[in-house]
């Protein structure tokens, strides 16, 4: 059995089916992680989620941004936004059994030393406490509450994490951390202005992964495209996914046992780089 993880699909059905023939996935010997952002901004959003449905225990994805707004418009009140490309989904007679299977993923995943979140792990965080922080959202998300949840998930407040936090402050910051995080401070406070590469950190404010841990698990994540795979300048193991499909860039899969990388080109055009 060979477990790949895969960088954000947001779309990119053909591109998805394109690289799983590429590295000869089985479903009945291999297993897919996939890194979040399954949906938006590419054109075929609504075959992705079918596609990873129809895998069952072959595959699990946990949540993005993008996959979290979704579920905030179908199920929390949100409206969408001009870029998103969600209609697809919203509209399609089996769009509650693709909502309630996403709905149900997890915010990280570990299998060993190996751990897998949209957007990293907060170095504030041991491990253990990640773990225990993302199954309170995943509870929220899986209860009679979760709409309430999901119209106040949005924001930029409070930036920074504190055990003392509780209610939607503290939902938000977790959630915040787990699927949208790049820049981080010295103790571990978001910046939520930049969005592209290393050069554009603000003052005070450096990539999540270069800061130390005192653990050393391995970090699989993506949600940055303008890395495009790379993690320069890193202090723990991390390995970025997101090598901007949707942006014009390519679609990845990491052989988890070997180390080694697959991609297949991107069959868009669009070099704009968003997360």
């Amino acid at each position: 059995m060979t477990t790949y993880a895969i960088g954000d699909l947001q779309g990119c059905h053909a591109e998805f089916v394109a690289l799983l023939e590429r590295i000869d996935f089985d479903p009945r010997r291999d297993r897919l992680w996939l890194v979040g952002d399954l949906v938006n901004r590419g054109p075929a959003s609504l075959d992705c989620l079918r596609e990873l449905r129809a895998l069952g225990n072959a595959a699990v994805a946990v949540l993005g941004n993008h996959d979290l707004h979704l579920l905030a418009v179908a199920r929390g009140g949100a409206r969408s936004n001009r870029k998103d490309t969600l209609a697809a989904i919203l509209e399609a007679p089996d769009r509650e059994v693709l909502l309630d299977w996403l709905q149900a993923c997890p915010l990280l995943v570990r299998h060993g030393d190996a751990v897998m979140s949209h957007a990293g792990l907060l170095p504030q965080w041991s491990l253990a406490k990640a773990e225990g922080l993302a199954r309170e959202v995943e509870a929220r998300l899986a209860s009679e509450r979760v709409g309430a949840f999901l119209e106040r998930m949005y924001g930029n407040t409070p930036p920074c994490w504190r055990d003392d936090l509780d209610g939607s402050d503290r939902l938000r910051v977790i959630v915040n951390a787990f699927t949208r995080m790049r820049f981080i401070d010295a103790e571990g406070c978001l910046d939520f202005t930049a969005k592209t590469g290393l050069d554009s950190a603000p003052p005070g404010f450096a990539p999540w992964f270069q800061f130390p841990r005192d653990d050393d698990p391995r970090v699989i994540f993506g949600h940055w495209a303008a890395l495009s795979g790379a993690t320069p300048g890193a202090r723990i193991r991390a390995e970025a996914l997101d090598t901007g499909c949707v942006w014009g860039g390519a679609l990845t899969a990491l052989n988890l046992d070997s180390g080694e990388r697959v991609s297949v080109p991107s069959r868009r055009r669009d070099r704009e780089h968003h997360g």
